[in-house]
């Protein structure tokens, strides 16, 4: 892994880290797009595999105890994206994998959002506010892990 990436993300807050995911399987996402184009079907199943992987970062960082219906909600959309990963590995169809990339995109611009909100606004939501608070004073990781595992999945997965 490039050192100054690797810096970049254990130095990330929890926010960027999120997007960082986000961005991680969406790139995962098209590159399987485009190996299935070609027929390349060892590198389409890789790059679906890291999406996938990139999914169950984002559903391991869910925490139901600050925002319990978002986090059921993030968690019924993340198991079933991951379901249309394995229906387009299995079918070798583009169909699920557009329809998990528009999802992606969309997320992340969600996310991109509320970034950008906490960024600029001290007055964010009372859900928002342990989650922040745990991100400024460095004491955030998400189920447990560190964020060494996060970089596993955003750069090598």
């Amino acid at each position: 892994m490039n050192p100054y990436f690797e810096q970049t993300i254990l130095n990330a807050d929890p926010i960027d880290l999120i997007r960082m995911l986000y961005q991680r399987a969406i790139s995962c996402v098209r590159d399987a797009r485009e190996h299935l184009r070609h027929k390349m079907i060892a590198r389409r199943s890789a790059a679906i595999l890291r999406a996938y992987s990139a999914i169950a970062e984002l559903l391991a960082a869910l925490r139901p105890e600050v925002a319990p219906e978002l986090a059921g909600r993030l968690k019924s959309l993340y198991l079933y994206m991951q379901q249309r990963l394995l229906d387009a590995n299995m079918q070798q169809a583009d169909k699920p994998l557009a329809e998990v990339l528009g999802l992606l995109i969309t997320l992340d611009d969600a996310w991109s959002g509320v970034a950008a909100q906490l960024a600029c606004n001290k007055d964010v939501p009372s859900g928002t506010e342990a989650v922040r608070s745990e991100a400024e004073n460095g004491t955030w990781r998400h189920a447990g892990q560190r964020n060494e595992d996060t970089a596993r999945i955003a750069v090598n997965a």
